[in-house]
């Protein structure tokens, strides 16, 4: 069986917390054993709004999430000319696939899905500090558009037309 990209399911949420949990303690995660939890997991799903990526195994590699979080789209630094635009959040790789260009898979994964459904654009926060997740976003081309201290971190704001 080869990789492949797919909606989660509820049958998949105790392994997608597994690896939310595996990132607790990295550089420039935020994460706690409060954040994301299964209240996170479980609004994703009710959205089919969380996508993942299987290996050779059918284990869960990555997952990402198609956000919806008032807060953040409140921020008056989203393109007004490419609304409507949806956050994508929560992007975890497991430990032993990082470093491979996943995260991009998975970003460009998401931009697919987000234009599917009808969206003009794609925006997320990443913490300033965080420099690997800052290089993968500039090989996308994703443009810095704002400077936010949010949730207790300092986030850049980066939004893209898809």
């Amino acid at each position: 069986m080869e990789q492949r990209y797919e909606l989660a399911t509820a049958a998949d949420k105790k392994e997608i917390l597994n690896l939310y949990r595996s990132q607790l303690g990295r550089e420039f995660c935020p994460w706690t054993e409060q954040y994301p939890t299964e209240r996170e997991i479980d609004f994703d799903l009710a959205q089919d709004a969380l996508l993942i990526k299987r290996d050779a195994n059918g284990e869960i590699i990555a997952a990402i999430s198609l956000d919806m979080d008032e807060e953040v789209e409140r921020l008056e630094c989203w393109s007004k000319e490419l609304a409507p635009g949806k956050e994508v959040a929560r992007l975890a790789v497991k430990v032993e696939y990082q470093n491979q260009g996943l995260a991009q898979e998975m970003l460009k994964c998401a931009m697919h899905e987000i234009k599917k459904r009808g969206y003009k654009s794609i925006h997320f926060l990443v913490n300033k500090y965080n420099e690997k997740a800052l290089r993968s976003y500039r090989h996308l081309h994703f443009s810095k558009v704002g400077e936010v201290f949010l949730y207790e971190q300092p986030f850049y704001c980066y939004e893209k037309e898809i």
